[in-house]
């Protein structure tokens, strides 16, 4: 699918120059930054409805860590197999 889109002489001359920096053309340094955009956005928006699922679930249940909890397990790291705590009301 071609796609347009329009970018200033500034932009477009820093896309240049990078593009023959790196042995590439201009149209891969833009896909290529347009890809890396889409699949950060892409990971923050799943973390983001991640985030908002949780919380919906701790309304409805009460169940939770304490923070003492968490961070005793996560020292526990590299030092023991120590289960992650189950979470409780």
């Amino acid at each position: 699918m071609a796609t347009s889109i329009k970018i200033d002489d500034e932009l477009k001359g820093r896309v240049r120059a990078l593009a023959s920096q790196r042995r590439r053309t201009p149209h891969w340094i833009m896909l290529e930054a347009i890809r890396q955009y889409v699949a950060r956005e892409e990971a923050q928006e799943s973390f983001k409805q991640e985030a908002l699922e949780s919380w919906r679930s701790y309304r409805e249940t009460g169940r939770h860590l304490t923070v003492q909890e968490t961070n005793e397990w996560l020292e526990s790291w590299g030092r023991d197999d120590k289960a992650p705590p189950e979470c409780h009301e």
